[in-house]
């Protein structure tokens, strides 16, 4: 054991000091910008956002005292958003889907992180100090992040995103495996910087000295460096989670499979190497487990559990493609809205003048119809006349011919001149006559 390192660790962490105008500054220029993003691009993630500096700005002004100490960790906490973001995208534009899924998603992980981190913290650890000063919990930049606290967040933002895009959660979630083990491990550099989440005492003759967290002995004693060791953690996770990918067939996987291999490696290993960190929170030294013991029991369960159910049902992944035309369905009803606010602007005189012109074409109809009865009056009346005229005429030479017949019939024969019937032969016809 005498071979073993001795290390002081007495880093400062805070490394820039930022003046309490400044940061007021770039917190109200990041949420105005943010909120003309959302009114341009017609995105309620930008108003959260928005909201969210905003929010970060009143926290700012109310709280902070002269200056904001930017610390590691905070650097750290950059990393892992950008980190998060970049392998987050290599998953979800691997599985078909597009960047903007991935960037959208960076909202969801900033509150999620920051607000789980925070509250778990307060909940799990420091509860009867936020009783005693409530401000406390605002004040983010004194320290005190938990990450059970942040896997809960992370988890619920998780299942707001993919609701709110149509992506199943399991879906959603193993895209996200790799971002969270990143999210685990930096998160442990920044315990490492800021003398935290320290590791119980050793035998005294190997280990790393905390004198920023022991400042209230003469003497700080030697400790299990157990920040390494979850570094290390971290590290090894993330192969087992590149190994787990390609002998799974990458997108030929099951759904559900990769989440679930991150919660079984990570959190076995963060319940053992529990028994070397020092007791935190409301459970007592000398007790048969510390609280991350008892927070991890939940995710060890559900990462072999879920596991199992992976391999077992085989729901192959794949992320859901979202075409233009399925953008245009969502913007549908939204430009329905704005054509039904513009047109009962203009309601009133357009149905004004619509009925008007119905009236008009109505008597004109009327009009056309009774002409139209007319004519066909007219012409039957035309017929009709025309009809008694004929029948009239045609009684008419039927007299006449009777009167003419009656005429020959009655009138007596006269007698003829003997000359005169020389002249005609016996069938009446006049004779020629001869020179």
């Amino acid at each position: 054991m005498s071979n073993l390192p001795k290390v002081d660790w007495d880093v400062d962490p805070v490394f820039l000091q930022v003046p309490k105008d400044l940061a007021l500054a770039i917190a109200g220029a990041i949420a105005v910008y943010s909120l003309i993003q959302g009114m341009r691009r017609k995105g309620s993630d930008h108003y959260v956002t928005a909201l969210l500096f905003g929010v970060l700005g009143f926290v700012v002004h109310k709280y902070m005292g002269e200056g904001l100490e930017l610390r590691y960790y905070s650097l750290l906490f950059v990393g892992v958003f950008l980190g998060g973001y970049a392998l987050l995208k290599w998953q979800i534009v691997r599985g078909g889907g597009r960047t903007e899924d991935a960037a959208d998603f960076i909202v969801y992980g900033v509150l999620g992180v920051l607000l789980g981190a925070r509250f778990g913290h307060v909940l799990f650890y420091d509860l009867d100090k936020a009783i005693r000063d409530p401000a406390w919990v605002f004040k983010i930049w004194t320290g005190g992040l938990a990450s059970h606290g942040a896997v809960l967040g992370l988890i619920f933002v998780m299942w707001l995103y993919c609701k709110r895009r149509g992506v199943p959660f399991l879906e959603g979630s193993d895209r996200f495996a790799f971002a969270a083990d990143l999210g685990a491990t930096l998160v442990r550099v920044g315990n490492l910087m800021n003398s935290e989440i320290v590791g119980r005492k050793t035998d005294q003759t190997w280990g790393f000295r905390f004198p920023r967290f022991d400042h209230n002995v003469p003497v700080a004693p030697y400790r299990y460096p157990t920040q390494l060791a979850e570094i290390a953690l971290g590290c090894l996770v993330m192969l087992g989670l590149y190994v787990a990918d390609k002998k799974l067939g990458e997108e030929k996987r099951p759904r559900g499979a990769l989440i679930a291999t991150f919660f079984a490696l990570y959190f076995t290993g963060r319940f053992f190497i529990e028994f070397y960190k020092e007791y935190e929170g409301p459970i007592e030294a000398g007790s048969a487990l510390t609280m991350g013991q008892v927070l991890s029991i939940p995710g060890i369960i559900i990462g072999w559990g879920g596991l199992y159910l992976a391999m077992k049902k085989k729901i192959p992944a794949g992320w859901p493609v979202r075409d233009d035309e399925d953008e245009e369905e969502e913007e549908r009803p939204k430009k329905k809205k704005k054509k039904k606010a513009k047109a009962k602007a203009k309601a009133k005189p357009v149905v004004e003048e619509t009925d008007e012109n119905d009236d008009e074409r109505d008597d004109a109809d009327r009009d056309s119809e009774a002409g139209e009865d007319d004519d066909e009056r007219d012409s039957q009346t035309g017929d009709d006349d025309d009809e008694r005229e004929s029948d009239k005429d045609d009684d008419d030479e039927g007299d006449e011919d009777d009167d003419e017949d009656e005429d020959e019939g009655d009138a007596p024969e006269k007698p003829r001149d003997a000359d005169v019937d020389d002249e005609f032969d016996d069938k009446g016809a006049l004779k020629r006559r001869r020179d």
